[in-house]
This record gives C-alpha cells, sequence and structure tokens, in this order.
C-alpha cells in the first residue's frame, strides 16, 4: 500500500510536490528496456504476459502499456520497425486501422468508457518514449477520471493493477486479427 513521506510541517511549501512511496516499483528502476519493445519473434505464453501483449499478429501487435494513463491503456504498432505513417505499406496502414478500431471495440465491451483517447506521438518533440517506431495510444476515459489528485496531488489512482487489466482483455483480443477478414 502506498503511504505518504512524513513531514516536519503539516502544510508543503506551495509548488512543492508530494512525494508518494510506492516501492513495488522499484523493480523497473535502472530497466530500461534493451532495443524495441515492440520489436519481437515468436513469444510464448509466459513471454506474452511478461510483455503485456494481447495480440501479436502478421502485420500488427496490440499490448497494454506498462505506465497507463487509466486501467485499459493500450498501444497498437505496426510490427514493421518504422518512425512514421507515410513509411507504412497500404496493406499495414489498412490492417492498423482495423486493428484500432476493434480495439475501440473490446475497450468499450470490456470497461464501459465515457469516451476514448486515441492518438500517437511522432518524434521525441512530441512525446514519444520510442520514437522510432510509430504506435497508436487507446486509453479509455471516465468522467471524473481526471479529479483532483492528479491535479493538485500529483498523484494517478488507477483502480486495477496490470496484471487485472490483463487478465481482463487478453481473452478479448486472442481473435481480434482472424476478426478482420
Amino acid at each position: 500500500m502506498a503511504r505518504r513521506t512524513p513531514r516536519a510541517s503539516a502544510r508543503p511549501e506551495p509548488g512543492t510536490p508530494a512525494l508518494l512511496w510506492a516501492p513495488w516499483r522499484s523493480a523497473y528502476i535502472g530497466k530500461a528496456p534493451t532495443g524495441c519493445i515492440f520489436c519481437f519473434g515468436r513469444l510464448g505464453t509466459e513471454a506474452r504476459r511478461r510483455r503485456l501483449m494481447l495480440n501479436a499478429g502478421r502485420l500488427a501487435v496490440v499490448m497494454l502499456n506498462r505506465y497507463p494513463y487509466n486501467n485499459g491503456h493500450l498501444m497498437v504498432a505496426p510490427r514493421r520497425h518504422v518512425a512514421s505513417p507515410e513509411l507504412l505499406t497500404r496493406e499495414e496502414r489498412i490492417e492498423l486501422t482495423e486493428i484500432v478500431a476493434r480495439a475501440v471495440q473490446r475497450l468499450r465491451a470490456a470497461y464501459r468508457p465515457a469516451g476514448l483517447n486515441v492518438g500517437a506521438n511522432l518524434g521525441h518533440a512530441a512525446g514519444a518514449g520510442f520514437a522510432d517506431h510509430m504506435h497508436w495510444h487507446l486509453v479509455p476515459r471516465w468522467e471524473g477520471d481526471n479529479n483532483f489528485m492528479p491535479v493538485i496531488g500529483a498523484t494517478r489512482v488507477l483502480p486495477q493493477s496490470l496484471a487485472e487489466t490483463y487478465a481482463r482483455l487478453e481473452p478479448l483480443f486472442k481473435t481480434i486479427d482472424t476478426d478482420l477478414s
């Protein structure tokens, strides 16, 4: 369970963010991914779960974001390592568009969000964490999900763990690429 750091004063100085202890996140510190998170060969069941991979089709992959903005935050990427949509083939563009649409459909069925953010950050200057391999983010949104915690407390609250999110979504994404025909 998260706990706040003890303070000498009950009131922090204005503009000073509160610290939230999250010792379970220490597993991620200093473990920058080697290579591209979207580029990989054939994966077994356990490797897919570790990578949070919901589907790996011939031309596209769907995976959970390890650092989500909300529960159900997905990333959809082409299998081929390209930085921008104009570098995709027509076949890749068509399949990726279909995969994004079907992912939206599955997120709506699983979570019943009030809305979704769907978009891509192309290049480091635009905020892309993996600028060399383009990908779309799909983020379910609910009324009030941006309440006082991120605004005042600089803390985001997610009610579901990544393991729970994976278990909920993985069955829905098994057939996403076969539904394309």
